[in-house]
């Protein structure tokens, strides 16, 4: 029998993958200052450019799973990464850092339930962890980035759930950045885009991060000062030298370009740029091939 799930990496071929539509009305995202969002959301607009998201994605070749449960009052819920992950194991659900997101959590775990992929445990009380600062190097190797969303008691949830399933699992000190008020994952920093390669900008990947790159002979593609706050280093690889990414960023997506990576891009006014979310924060990754 195929697999169904298994996820320990972030650039071995994309099969198959979780997303979750916006589902809002007008009357919903008047709340959007609440959410700390840059301007008052189009609901169609933000559709039409998931809907984009969505064909992008299944142009590559990966199978797309809508989720069922809409939760249109919790409006950063289309950033399905966050409230958990998938291993080869079964799923992780997390707990999530920001108030105003609790109850995505045991709606993941009911579409993964529902998808036939085992809960290995969830995170509660005082641990916190966000999918965004989640991060394989290899399916030995995970990263988990301590920042304002994920906290010590998380990484150590995560240790003892995955203890005998993972090899190697770290912990990196994200920096304060802009504050609580503003998300800085351990994925907004950085994307490997294959085995030896990953997208970087280098201000805020935090030392032991870039020694681990350094140790595995993983070079580099960084983005420039000016196209950090335009989520530049948020990059979902599909399969190895091969990206999906906000269209508005050209150094970016030319250095991406000149070392051999295929880039498809999509429109992310609404969903990236409003909401501070890309490519990596809207799926959540099931299956990879490797």
């Amino acid at each position: 029998m195929a697999r169904m799930y298994g996820n320990q990496s972030m650039v071995a071929p994309l099969k198959r993958v979780l997303v979750k539509p916006p589902s809002e009305s007008a009357e919903d995202v008047e709340r959007w200052q609440e959410f700390g969002y840059h301007f008052a959301p189009d609901v169609d607009e933000t559709r039409r450019q998931h809907d984009g998201l969505v064909n992008l994605l299944r142009d590559t070749g990966a199978e797309v799973v809508l989720a069922e449960e809409s939760q249109p009052a919790l409006l950063d819920a289309i950033f399905v990464t966050d409230p958990g992950f998938v291993t080869d194991a079964g799923a992780v659900i997390g707990h999530m850092g920001k108030q105003l997101r609790r109850g995505e959590e045991p709606a993941l775990a009911r579409e993964l339930t529902r998808l036939g992929i085992p809960i290995l445990g969830a995170l509660e009380g005082n641990e916190t962890l966000e999918g965004g600062d989640v991060l394989w190097l290899d399916p030995e190797t995970l990263v988990i980035g301590r920042s304002y969303r994920t906290n010590d008691a998380g990484y150590q949830r995560v240790r003892e759930l995955l203890a005998g399933k993972v090899k190697n699992i770290y912990q990196v000190q994200m920096a304060h950045w802009h504050g609580r008020d503003e998300i800085l994952h351990l994925l907004s920093v950085i994307s490997p885009v294959a085995e030896d390669l990953a997208l970087v900008y280098p201000p805020l990947v935090p030392v032991p991060l870039y020694e681990l790159l350094e140790a595995r002979g993983i070079r580099t593609i960084e983005v420039p000062d000016s196209e950090f706050a335009t989520h530049a280093p948020n990059a979902l690889a599909v399969a190895p030298g091969h990206v999906i990414t906000m269209k508005g960023n050209p150094i970016t997506a030319r250095r991406l370009r000149d070392a051999g990576v295929t880039v498809w891009e999509y429109e992310g006014r609404e969903l990236t740029l409003n909401r501070d979310g890309g490519a990596t924060c809207m799926t959540c990754c099931l299956l990879r091939d490797y």
